[in-house]
């Protein structure tokens, strides 16, 4: 079975990166999607596209309007979404794109270390998968896309 993954969450690791690498190794047939993960040009896009602002929130609102666009249809068109809740900052972001594909129906992978399990209970309750490494999510695609571990 052909899947379409969105691989959404914290940017500061390189967690998309080893999910993608290990599942080309094993040839499944997924295609990845992901939001733009350049942290200082999704902060700034707004305001390079459309013009500085003098308030921080207005500078901030237009590029979350902006970034929506890639994470709205990317989540729309995903299959299966694969949340990861990093260990290092408050990942609200991460949280709304959970809430988004939960709200579509979207089979939802949420990875986190047991740190974050209190305080993704409801987020955690809604997911088809709960995986704490990234060789869990890699496992789970390949049972998904291929019937085999």
């Amino acid at each position: 079975m052909e899947l379409t993954v969105y691989l959404s969450g914290e940017i500061h690791t390189n967690w998309r990166e080893e999910i993608i690498q290990k599942c080309e190794v094993l040839g499944l047939p997924i295609e990845f999607l992901s939001p733009v993960t350049n942290h200082e040009l999704s902060d700034d896009v707004g305001v390079e596209i459309l013009g500085k602002e003098d308030k921080k929130f207005w500078h901030d609102h237009k590029s979350a309007k902006i970034n929506s666009i890639r994470t709205k249809n990317a989540i729309e068109q995903a299959d299966l979404v694969v949340v990861r809740f990093g260990d290092k900052y408050k990942q609200w972001n991460a949280a709304f794109d959970a809430g988004y594909a939960i709200g579509l129906s979207k089979s939802l992978v949420v990875l986190h270390n047991e740190e974050h399990q209190h305080a993704l209970k409801e987020i955690d309750a809604s997911a088809s998968a709960i995986a704490s490494t990234v060789d869990e999510v890699v496992k789970i695609l390949s049972y998904t896309a291929t019937n085999k571990i």
